[in-house]
Order: structure tokens, then sequence, then C-alpha cells
């Protein structure tokens, strides 16, 4: 067996790590960056952070701002408009996963105009060349979207997103500073961070998990169980640690693959909108419990993670029963919704969503393979 691992050429870690950006680029040779963000992170003065840093250093920019939360095709095909205009020679992804993934669709397309549709790109699109050069800079501790090789952009038409994998598209550098995270609101927090641990406990558990992504995931699980709750709640140097610990999942995710969580949680943001944390954090459990039984000893490994004493001597049923308890247990405490009734879901919706499901990319890396039926029960479970 063979393994590929794909990561950035360089990462910056640390708080005040924006502040290489100016630096990092004038050694790239590149002379005007184009910064694709969200109109939130202007207002709330997250993106002055690292405009600040570059006005200093003399280094010109232009903001795209035209991003919406599970980015549509539109919102694509305008930044690449854009940047034709601009005049600049690398992107800077701010922000959580909708600019992050914007900006890994508009160097794309850009790079490869052949797929200007943007629909073409979906799944493993056969792109010729790399993106346009990009820095990758998150507000948010969750999706990783600055080490991954995937972005997932939303088909309007259709009411449902699809990801995007290509190695063409991972950010050249990253720059994880929990300054930009530090400020998010709690909310965001707790669905960032359930965003996280779905892509450490799925990349475990994915049949493409091996050695080197299992010391990337369980590390993981270990950091997001001993402080996403006390992030959430303003513990500052736990949120600089959930700040890595998202990094460090998409080093093993991004290589490895997902699996029915992320399957089952797009067509919850592509049909209904749902923020795409709080879809994984309704679908983790419930997933958790479906898998058990194909996922061989993993499941000690996560139960101790989580403080469970008879982690390793436990019978293994019993234990896998308690890792999956003990992720229920973390999801409702921190206040995250358990039920797709809650997210707007009517019975009607239920077979559409398991159709989209059934067909989503990241449904194939789950350790049991699911039917349409099965999946149409777990969601009708969660009304």
């Amino acid at each position: 067996m063979v393994y590929r691992m794909i990561f950035n050429q360089e990462a910056y870690f640390g708080r005040g790590a924006i502040k290489q950006i100016p630096d990092v680029a004038k050694a790239h040779g590149f002379t005007k960056a184009f910064i694709v963000t969200d109109p939130v992170l202007i207002e709330t003065g997250t993106v002055k952070k690292v405009t600040d840093v570059l006005d200093e250093a003399g280094m010109p920019y232009e903001i795209f701002s035209n991003v919406q939360p599970n980015p549509p095709v539109e919102c694509i095909k305008d930044g690449v408009a854009k940047f034709a205009d601009a005049g600049a020679d690398f992107l800077i992804g701010l922000g959580g996963g909708s600019p992050q993934d914007t900006c890994k669709g508009i160097g794309i397309v850009t790079a490869n105009p052949e797929f200007a549709d943007v629909l073409s790109l979906e799944g493993v699109a056969a792109t010729k060349n790399p993106s346009v050069p990009i820095f990758g800079v998150p507000t948010t501790a969750g999706t990783a979207s600055e080490t991954t090789i995937n972005y997932v952009i939303t088909d309007t038409a259709n009411k449902r997103k699809f990801v995007a994998v290509d190695p063409h598209d991972i950010p050249i550098v990253a720059f994880v500073d929990p300054d930009l995270t530090d400020t998010q609101p709690r909310s965001l927090k707790v669905a960032t961070g359930l965003d996280a641990l779905t892509h450490a406990i799925e990349g475990y558990i994915t049949p493409g998990a091996w050695s080197l992504s299992d010391c990337l995931s369980m590390q993981t699980i270990r950091m997001i169980a001993k402080n996403l709750a006390k992030s959430a709640e303003g513990d500052i140097p736990a949120g600089e640690q959930m700040a890595y610990a998202s990094y460090i999942t998409g080093m093993a995710y991004s290589n490895v693959g997902l699996g029915l969580v992320h399957g089952m949680a797009h067509p919850l943001g592509g049909r209904l909108g749902v923020a795409h944390g709080v879809a994984n954090g309704i679908l983790l459990a419930p997933v958790m419990e479906y898998n058990k039984e194909y996922t061989g000893e993993k499941y000690r490994d996560i139960a101790d993670a989580f403080g469970v004493q008879d982690a390793y001597t436990g019978d293994l049923d019993h234990v896998r029963d308690e890792a999956v308890e003990a992720v229920r247990k973390l999801t409702k405490e921190l206040g995250n919704p358990t039920t797709i009734s809650e997210v707007g879901a009517t019975e009607a919706d239920l077979e559409g969503l398991a159709h989209d499901a059934f067909n989503d990319v990241c449904t194939p890396g789950n350790p049991r393979q699911a039917t349409e039926e099965d999946i149409y029960a777990i969601y009708k479970s969660l009304m």
C-alpha cells in the first residue's frame, strides 16, 4: 500500500503570525495581494488586523468580500472576474471555511479557465495547473481549509453542496494566528470546534487512515476533548490550542478522507442552509453509533481521550458505547442542536437529503458502507 500526504510548503503558528505575511510574500516575489474575506470580518475589524500589517509593509492589496456562507458558484465566478481586474499576483484567504473555499475556487479557475463553469470541479477534477498562490489565514478553529486540498461549493440551481478535491488548490503558506480566532462569538467557537472534532474522528476511523494520519487525528481528538468547552467559554489558552488542533487534524483528513457525518451534513447545508459545524454536531454521535461495530479498537482511543476510565480494560462493546456517549454529552453541554428538526428539516425533506448524502463524495470514506435507506433512517431518527 502506498500513502500520499500533501501539506503546505510553509506554515507559521502563534500569536502575531500574520506579521510574517509581508516578508513571506516578498520572499516569493509577490507584489500585490487579493484578499478574499466576508463582510462580517470587515465589520468586526478582523480584516483590518491583516491590512494594517500589509499597509505598514507597503504591500498593495485589494479586498473581495462578496463571500456568503456555504459559498455559491456565483461568488466564485464574481471573484474570478474581480481578480482578473485587480492586477494581483497572490491570494489571501482570510476567514473561516467559506472565504477560504471561495479563495481556492478563484485560484483554481483563474489558473485553469477550462473549469470556468465551476460545477465541473466537483469530485477529483483533472486540473493541469496549480492555483494562483494562496496564503491561508484562518479566523475560526474548525475548517482547516488553510491546509487541505478540499473545498466545498454550493450548486445554487440544484440546492446542493459539492466537494472539490484537488492537490493544486492547497495554500502554499498558512498563518495560524490565535489572535484572529479569540474574538469569535461563542456560537461560532462551538460550531467550528465540533467541525474540527468531526474531522478528527472521521479521519481516524476512515478505511484510508494509516499510522501518520492516526498520530495527527488522535492528537487532535485529545486536544479538542480537553479544550473545546473551555474555549467556548472564553478561555484564551484553550482557544489557542483549538486553533492548532484544527490545523493538525486538517493535515490528516485532507489526505485520508472523511465519512458519513460530512456526507450527511453537506445536504443539510445545501438544501436548508444549516451551518456546517452545527450540522456536523447534530450528526456526529448518531453516526458514531451507526459505525461502532466497524471501527476495530479505535473507539478505545477516543474514549480514553474523553477520560473514560476503563477505555483500555473494559468490554469493547461497552467502551464503544462510552465513546459515543462522551461525544453526545459534549455536544449537549455545548448547546448545539441535537435534532435536524431544530434546524428546519421536515419529513418532506428526508428523501432528498438522503439521496444527496448517499451520492456525496465523502460518504464512501465511511468505515461502514451505508445504503440510501440507512441514511434516510438516521435522518428520520433525528427529527
